[in-house]
This record gives structure tokens, sequence and C-alpha cells, in this order.
């Protein structure tokens, strides 16, 4: 399927879903692929909110993206930051890079820094949007384009799913959309900044995030279903 149907067979669904669901909500970090949602929603679809989570240790380039979005297409993004006393919490027994050491360590940072914000962002809302692809990692090859998030008991939209990196870089050159400086400087999946490396060539995309794990522990929290007790 060539780039343009896919961007029609998007836009089906950003209807179906805009027309379905009272309340709706994109959740962007403002990766490439969620900046081709951000140009439709923003141009097209400006009843679905942008919501993105604000760990607190985000990037520049990524706080600079975001106020860049903010002024391109005239919305507001609402930020969603993690509860302060847990922060401390977890600094005081962890140490302010204590992810570093364990799974469960990490785990557990993302969880306050990014599962918790996420479940308040998403309190009270029918449907969610997300710029998640299937090719992205191993633990998303069984993710599907629409279904129910019994995690967070609201269905969970995947847009393009089925988008590999070559169909993102194309939109976001075709409509001169705004993305993350750090793509130009080796980078190919980014989150927080502790967390994040850029890649040489030959490594996965995903080998950036999390670099000192396995590929199947590569996950925050935000798309699987967790069995973690956190406190």
């Amino acid at each position: 399927m060539n780039l343009e149907l896919k961007i029609i067979e998007v836009k089906k669904l950003l209807q179906s879903t805009h027309e379905n669901y009272v309340s709706i909500v994109f959740a962007s970090s403002f990766s490439a692929e969620d900046m081709v949602l951000t140009d439709l929603i923003g141009r097209h679809y400006p009843g679905i909110r942008i919501f993105t989570l604000d760990t607190g240790r985000l990037p520049e380039e990524t706080h600079s993206l975001i106020k860049r979005v903010e002024d391109n297409y005239h919305i507001h993004i609402q930020l969603y930051y993690p509860d302060t006393s847990a922060v401390e919490k977890y600094i005081a027994q962890n140490g302010l890079n204590g992810f570093y050491d364990s799974v469960d360590a990490r785990n557990t940072c993302c969880y306050i820094r990014k599962v918790e914000p996420l479940k308040r962002a998403l309190d009270g809302q029918n449907a969610w949007i997300t710029g998640l692809r299937r090719d992205q990692a191993t633990t998303r090859k069984n993710l599907t384009e629409v279904g129910f998030d019994s995690e967070n008991g609201l269905q969970k939209i995947n847009p393009l799913l089925d988008w590999g990196m070559p169909d993102v870089w194309a939109y976001l050159s075709e409509f001169n959309v705004p993305y993350n400086a750090l793509y130009d400087k080796g980078y190919a999946s980014i989150g927080c900044a502790p967390c994040t490396r850029a890649i040489v060539a030959g490594e996965d995309v995903r080998s950036g995030r999390w670099w000192w794990e396995n590929p199947e522990t590569k996950e925050c929290g935000l798309h699987i279903q967790s069995s973690h007790i956190k406190n």
C-alpha cells in the first residue's frame, strides 16, 4: 500500500473514532510517529485533545518541539507530571539514576514518571490514540489496531500500527512536519534523556532505548499489562 492510501486509511480510523467516542485523547511522546498523528489531528480533528507525559527527565529537544507544535498548530498540549512525593521517595531509596541498577528499579521509575501520570490523563476518557507501530519492538508484534485496554478501562486506537519507518519519514517530509532534532543526531527512538542514546548503522531502532537491558524487557509499562505492585 502506498503512502497516499495509508494516509486515507488512518484518516478513516481517526474519523470513525471521532464520531463514535465522546471523549478522545491522543497520547503523544513527540516521536516521529506521533508527529504524523499530531499533524493529522492538528489540521483535521481539533476535537481530539493532545497530551504528553513530562517525566521530569525529557531532553531539551523534546521540550522545544512541544513549544513549536503549539505555535505551528495553534493548539494547547496538556502536560502531565509525576507525583513529586513519589519521585522524591524513589530517589531517596534508589538514587537519582537508580534505574540503571536493575529491571525492577527501572520499571518502578517508569511507573512513577509515566504509568501513574498516564492513568490520570486517561481517567474519564472513552478512547486514547497512540502512535505505536508493530515493527518497533518484539513486545509490540501482537498489537491490534483497535482494542479494549483493560488496564485503563477504555478503547485503545493504534492508527499507524502497520506503517514502516520509511512511511513515517515520507509523511513528515511531504507535509513539512516538524520533528525532534535528536533524530538528526543519530537517535532512532526518543524517551527520557538518561535512558536514550544515539544508535549506529545496523543497530535495531529500539536499541538506543534502555540499551543496558534485553529486548524482551524494553517497555515502560504504558503499553503492556502490568503485574507490578508499586510502592
